[in-house]
């Protein structure tokens, strides 16, 4: 392999003299060449996990690799099927509420969870595949030298191989200033290159060709379709004349010799030496509140504008604009560790199997971090749709959960690590999403529950859905009838200007989406016998406990979830209240009603309890932690302010245990970095790096990664990769509390190391290197000339700003722990470099 520098400019959207410093203090940071990071391997995919995925956000492909018949599975991020939500599909449902709470009060979890049933809406509609491309290619001789790559230096997918003399190449990307997918094939002989390339969709759709060069896919997606849970039944899949996203697929191939003929069976090109196929695609897609069939956009004329502005520039032309875009995000972070000589020259199949086997591998976990990032980036930019379960890559009718948006954990991890991991506008989207449910959510909490505000049960889709699921009855309140998706989607809100000090956004955006959902939570709190202001009814999701009768109940009060999501969403609105000087009155009854919420309980194992009691757990190692959240992603509990409720998370996580699905891997590294557990954390790391096969549904065990490095539930969720970047950076740098926490949760197998980039909340941006798992210097940009306090191991010092530094003592993980507490006043667009004092 060889090894390409990463570039070292990082650009970022703020003023020049910002980045010209920026520029300076890298240099002096910057001691060695960045780490080429490749996925490579010696052998085709086999399985779609096995695939190399690109895009641009909007469009998404997975490029198989194969020699003489490849495959190129292709999303458009809006095509779903169904249109607008029925808001009010149960008008019956608020009437079983006063009888459900009084079920409640008198303990009948059973008659509670058949009166939940009564109040479920409709399924959300689900991410449909768009198509794919088949080359079919021809050449004498057996194949050797085959090679495959994902470079996610430049955002380039390569496959090569030999034949009878003959070097054969592929590469593919998605170009987001384009707007399209670019294919090229060469051949290193003149005239060598020979292929068939036809086109396909499991949608319904009809092929043309046009001009003897363009094939032309013109498709519908269904009306409906049942999530894949429900197993085989009739009318799963359901088509209607009036009903329906249109969308089209363009593919026009470029070559400067051959021969290059179309017909309906699709491209065929003989005797050519260098051939680009230029693919564009677009769906009807026109808002979540509107029918894509009847007031849908010109898909055509979308997908053909995208094609014709393309293919009038070179290969090399869109390659290197492509590249810009991308590495003006990609290159704003760095992670090095101390590597091997030779540690790029395993290929990425052998690595997993080695490291599965215990094998040591920073490569592989720098690789890691920076994938992430790169699906980030490839399947969310601003402007576009969030990223939902799998991303953009989808290849069924059906996809497990339907590819939707699960609100109860896995659709807010998939943007944990957006803002921390300097990708602050590719949160965007799901920000936007949270807008378009909060107007849906409004309906249903007045349909639903006839209340004020806002409400958000646990899955929703393009089309904002917003009601609790389970068409009218059949779904098990464990997971449908969870009522805190508002506050906890809010959470994103408040970070977005937690991170980035816009007050404008806080004022006309976040701000009265929170207040919203808030105004719900108020109608819905209702007091105990105690006084204490509780949920009722309340679940844990998708988790059970035993009830006195020793049976497995779900709906009860006062889950720790809901009372936690309740703490977090009132906080953050009292402190925007407080930086907006607006809405005085409100946030005092906020204050008011923080101190009458029901506490949170440290039970007899003394573990934090889920339950509003103590009761057993149904399922003792189950995958969800929702009463953890109050520790990540949440800043209610910290062992450095609360040590004893963070006494009682270690002891529910002890509880748990290590093993999970992939993304519930990735919440524990979250939740064991904020107890500042680095080796613990990192031994879930190497849990959720765990090659597997396993294509199954496993709800509790066997998670892991594929040979792509998409996370493993099993079967693929992208949560549990960006749960995982989150996990790693919180090992690195936290600043949930008042202050930036320098490497919190550095583990012993990261002794040696730099990260660059990285932002903390307050609006600043971090550099940082360490030796012997000690810190040697950082760099701090101050954003926004805000007041910057750190917390470091050591003393430090701050160069060119006067600072003061506390000692302090503390108590942590049982263990007497000291830390040096240093602040300063920072100025807007200065760096401030720390050094460790001698």
């Amino acid at each position: 392999m060889k090894t390409h520098a990463i570039m070292k400019t990082r650009i970022y959207f703020t003023p020049i003299f910002l980045y010209l410093l920026s520029v300076i203090f890298v240099s002096c940071m910057q001691e060695k060449p960045s780490t080429s990071l490749k996925l490579w391997y010696e052998e085709p995919a086999q399985e779609w996990v096995e695939a190399m995925p690109i895009g641009n956000g909007r469009l998404g492909a997975m490029v198989f690799g194969r020699t003489s018949d490849e495959l190129i599975q292709l999303n458009e991020e809006s095509l779903w099927t169904g249109g607008p939500v029925e808001l009010n599909p149960n008008p019956d449902a608020p009437k079983y509420l006063p009888p459900l709470r009084q079920a409640l009060f008198d303990e009948d979890y059973a008659k509670a969870n058949d009166l939940s049933k009564k109040m479920q809406g409709k399924y959300t509609q689900s991410y449909a595949p768009m198509g794919d491309i088949h080359i079919q290619q021809q050449y004498e001789g057996e194949v050797s030298e085959y090679y495959r790559d994902l470079d996610i230096n430049s955002s380039i997918a390569t496959t090569s191989f030999k034949a009878n003399g003959v070097k054969y190449t592929r590469e593919v990307f998605a170009s987001a200033p384009d707007q399209v997918i670019v294919v090229r094939l060469k051949a290193d002989k003149k005239g060598m290159l020979n292929f068939d390339s036809q086109f396909s969709s499991l949608l319904k759709h009809r092929l043309e060709d046009k001009d003897n060069n363009t094939i032309i896919l013109n498709g519908r997606a269904p009306a409906h379709a049942e999530p894949n849970y429900l197993g085989n039944i009739n009318e799963a899949i359901v088509y209607k004349d009036d009903e329906g996203m249109r969308f089209q697929m363009i593919c026009k191939a470029k070559t400067s010799d051959g021969d290059l003929t179309t017909d309906q069976e699709g491209l065929h090109i003989r005797n050519a030496t260098e051939v680009c196929l230029y693919i564009s695609a677009a769906s009807s897609f026109n808002g979540f509140d509107k029918c894509p069939f009847k007031e849908g956009k010109d898909e055509q004329q979308i997908a053909s504008n995208f094609l014709d502005k393309a293919y009038a520039k070179t290969y090399q032309q869109i390659l290197k604009t492509h590249q810009i875009d991308y590495k003006n995000l990609f290159d704003r972070v760095s992670f090095e560790l101390q590597l091997d000589e030779n540690a790029e020259n395993i290929n990425t199949t052998q690595r997993l199997e080695d490291y599965l086997r215990g094998g040591d591998d920073k490569y592989l976990e720098m690789l890691y971090f920076q994938y992430n990032r790169y699906l980030l980036i490839s399947c969310s930019r601003s402007g576009g749709i969030a990223a939902n379960l799998q991303g953009i890559w989808n290849k069924e009718m059906r996809p497990p959960w339907s590819a939707n948006y699960t609100t109860n954990i896995n659709a807010q991890m998939n943007y944990w690590p957006a803002e921390i991991t300097n990708l602050s506008e590719l949160h965007e989207p799901f920000l936007k999403q949270i807008q378009n449910m909060a107007i849906n959510g409004k309906e249903t909490a007045k349909n639903f529950y006839g209340m004020e505000g806002w409400c958000l049960h646990h899955n929703s889709d393009i089309w904002a859905q917003t009601n609790p699921v389970g068409n009218l009855g059949q779904g098990d309140p464990v997971w449908a009838n969870w009522m805190m998706g508002a506050p906890w989607v809010s959470q994103h809100l408040f970070e977005h200007y937690a991170f980035t000090g816009d007050i404008e956004y806080l004022s006309k955006e976040a701000y009265p989406v929170m207040k919203g959902a808030a105004e719900f939570v108020l109608n819905w709190l209702v007091e105990d016998k105690d006084g204490y202001l509780i949920t009722a009814p309340s679940t844990s999701p998708e988790n059970t406990f035993i009830d006195p009768q020793g049976k497995n109940r779900s709906v009860s009060v006062a889950m720790t979830c809901d009372m936690v999501l309740i703490h977090d969403l009132f906080t953050n609105l009292i402190e925007s209240s407080i930086a907006l000087d607006t809405d005085k009155d409100f946030r005092a009854l906020l204050q008011e009603k923080l101190t009458k919420l029901y506490p949170l309980q440290i039970g007899a194992k003394g573990n934090l309890l889920e339950w509003h009691k103590d009761f057993e757990d149904s399922y003792p190692h189950h995958r969800h932690i929702s009463h953890l959240i109050g520790l990540h992603p949440g800043r209610q509990i910290s062992p450095l302010k609360t040590p004893k409720l963070a006494e009682a998370t270690r002891r529910s996580l002890e509880l748990r245990g290590d093993e999970g699905t992939g993304w519930a891997l990735a919440w524990k590294i979250n939740t064991w970095a904020r107890l500042l557990e680095g080796d613990h954390a990192y031994l879930l790391l190497r849990n959720l790096l765990r090659v597997t096969g396993n294509r199954s549904t496993e709800y509790n065990n066997s998670g892991g990664s594929y040979r792509n490095l998409f996370c493993a539930h099993p079967p693929f969720q992208i949560d549990g990769n960006f749960g995982g970047l989150a996990g790693m950076t919180e090992m690195l740098l936290q600043s949930q509390l008042p202050e930036i926490h320098l490497l919190p949760a550095l583990p012993q197998a990261w002794a040696n190391g730099e990260v660059r980039g990285l932002c903390a909340r307050n609006g600043f941006e971090v550099d940082i290197k360490w030796k012997d798992q000690k810190l040697v210097k950082a760099n701090i940009l101050s954003k926004l000339g805000r007041t910057c306090i750190l917390r470091t191991d050591l003393p430090i010092n701050v160069k060119d700003a006067a600072f003061k530094t506390e000692k302090v003592e503390s108590l942590v993980n049982n263990k007497n722990k000291t830390y040096f507490i240093t602040s300063f006043d920072s100025e807007k667009g200065k760096h401030y470099q720390i050094s460790m004092k001698q």
